[in-house]
């Protein structure tokens, strides 16, 4: 396989799935022979300076977006933005283009057109709410006219909800979200807990995400209520920080949790956390493959997640850990209940399981191989062997 130039496109420079993704998949390719730029439309969390530091491969801010302004104040903005996409997209002499969100889509991958790049590949990374009808439709007619070359959905129930949208089925492939491979056996397990106020006998229950609406963090502060009735030996730690921080706070106090649910906020090193950690907790109201996820089977944790877009099609109820209907803290509470009583053995048991089948199916190598299958088609360059395709580790 020749080496591509490779533009990886994405809305938000923000600590996020969706951001981490596009990072590892860019780091991948830089280490597999490829030229890679980055950019992105704005920079939310100002991560900008610190992440072109942190990254051999250079990452543009097109300052797209201004948050205090929004709206329409922000037109002259994008305009800018849009402006200086493009003369990335020419002076690059890309072979290919990856974006990774409904807006990147919708804003690069035409331009992209326009500027001649012939492998154009789209992403939809899980359940979008509060998409305008007409965004959507739009983002149909893009994928249907072959703007968007390719839509790549990260799982089967994406696929689906794509093709209820009304994008033809023949135009999306199934990449499942990856993450590199890692091991917590090194890490003193015993500092951390320390670290995090836990005793040597307390049952650690572990969630991480974002303090926002659709993480649904207060379904795991209400079933730790009825948890804390039947086993004092559990603790529930969030790892994240949002806007929802402060209710999350109230509604704690008011159960008089205090002592039992730990808002942890920002850590740096998530794989230390895990190790810490006994059971895996994913409590959203909607996800799409969450890297979250994937990185707490990663370490060998079992789990208990609502049945949300993606998480099926990695977790298997019974073996992996359980899964509990959406929205239903009482499901939730009986299902990490059921793994607080079991023997440790059979927790690790289960966790062991989880960490076999991401190391099978769900790693950087593989997804980034299935990228450059997508990227050949595209280029009429006939489909990579087995071997190049990234099918086992590196």
């Amino acid at each position: 396989m020749r080496p591509y130039s490779l533009l990886l496109l994405g809305t938000q420079m923000a600590v996020g799935g969706a951001q981490k993704l596009l990072l590892e998949q860019a780091g991948w390719f830089q280490a597999h022979g490829h030229q890679v730029t980055v950019a992105f439309f704005y920079d939310r969390d100002g991560l900008h300076e610190k992440w072109k530091k942190s990254y051999s491969f250079p990452i543009h801010n097109l300052q797209a977006f201004d948050k205090q302004a929004g709206g329409l104040l922000s037109l002259p903005k994008l305009i800018a933005g849009l402006w200086r996409l493009w003369r990335i997209l020419k002076q690059g002499k890309f072979d290919a283009i990856i974006t990774f969100t409904h807006d990147s889509n919708m804003l690069g991958l035409p331009l992209a057109k326009l500027a001649g790049i012939r492998a154009r590949v789209g992403t939809h990374l899980g359940e979008i709410r509060g998409m305008s009808a007409w965004r959507e439709r739009l983002h149909t007619f893009l994928v249907n006219r072959s703007v968007i070359q390719t839509l790549v959905a990260s799982s089967s129930r994406t696929k689906r909800n794509a093709v209820q949208a009304g994008v033809d089925p023949n135009r999306i492939k199934v990449i499942h979200n990856a993450i590199m491979p890692f091991d917590v056996s090194g890490v003193d397990r015993n500092a951390v807990r320390r670290k995090i106020g836990l005793r040597a006998d307390e049952i650690f229950l572990l969630a991480v995400g974002r303090l926002v609406y659709e993480k649904g963090h207060e379904f795991l502060v209400e079933a730790m209520s009825k948890v804390a009735q039947v086993n004092d030996r559990a603790v529930a730690g969030i790892c994240g920080e949002g806007p929802l921080r402060e209710q999350l706070s109230r509604q704690i106090e008011a159960l008089g949790l205090q002592e039992k649910v730990k808002l942890l906020g920002l850590w740096n090193d998530i794989p230390e956390l895990l190790a810490a950690a006994d059971v895996f907790v994913l409590p959203s109201r909607w996800e799409g493959l969450p890297m979250a996820l994937l990185e707490a089977m990663m370490a060998g944790l079992p789990v208990v997640a609502a049945r949300v877009e993606g998480v099926e099609d990695v977790v298997e109820h019974g073996a992996h850990g359980f899964l509990v209907p959406l929205e239903s803290p009482g499901a939730l509470a009986d299902a990490v209940l059921q793994l607080c009583s079991a023997p440790e053995a059979q927790r690790r048991e289960m966790g062991g399981r989880g960490r076999a089948r991401i190391l099978e199916s769900y790693t950087t190598n593989r997804m980034c191989g299935q990228y450059l299958q997508v990227i050949e088609q595209g280029l009429g360059e006939g489909k990579a062997s087995a071997a190049e395709s990234g099918t086992g580790e590196a």
